[in-house]
């Protein structure tokens, strides 16, 4: 013989579970709120290194590599959350000047972050990195790296170089 439990207990598992059910979202929702709000326009590329053999597909796909890295990476720390702005034309650039700051502000962003990488021969290749404080204007990153060779590993160590300097930078802002 199976016994059901009385209304009042049944009520109270109910409400007990609706509770848990919404400190959990609310922690959730928490979470997605906090750390620095970065937009990042994914870098350009430039290649003068007059070179005979033709990169551009290699380069394509390592900048593609990069920028995806380098958002997870920056995102994966927990003090970051980055926000995508919507620009138009789509996708967002830095020609883009004060419409771009607009629509990293209206994205919810407290920084913004641009910049590109130049092959300027074989060996060496510049990366250069903005980050721009969008609560008072100020750049408050503004960095050219050198990187040598023109492989992923170097591509990789570059990209590290560019989240360390970025995590400095926008902690020193809201302190």
């Amino acid at each position: 013989m199976t016994r059901s439990l009385p209304i009042i207990a049944r009520l109270t598992l109910r409400a007990a579970a609706i509770a848990h059910l919404t400190v959990a979202l609310g922690s959730a929702t928490d979470a997605e709120t906090t750390g620095i709000v970065i937009a990042i326009v994914d870098f350009n590329y430039v290649d003068t290194s007059g070179e005979v053999l033709d990169q551009r597909a290699e380069h394509d796909v390592r900048l593609s590599t990069f920028m995806s890295a380098l958002k997870d990476d920056l995102a994966a720390a927990g003090k970051f959350r980055l926000v995508i702005p919507a620009c138009r034309p789509d996708p967002c650039s830095r020609s883009g000047g004060s419409e771009l700051l607009k629509a990293a502000k209206t994205a919810g962003a407290d920084f913004l972050m641009v910049g590109g990488i130049h092959k300027m021969s074989t060996l060496v290749q510049w990366a250069k990195a903005e980050v721009i404080d969008l609560r008072n204007g100020q750049i408050v990153l503004d960095r050219l790296f050198t990187f040598r060779g023109d492989t992923d590993q170097a591509w990789r160590a570059c990209r590290k170089i560019y989240i360390k300097r970025t995590h400095y930078a926008c902690s020193l802002q809201r302190s």
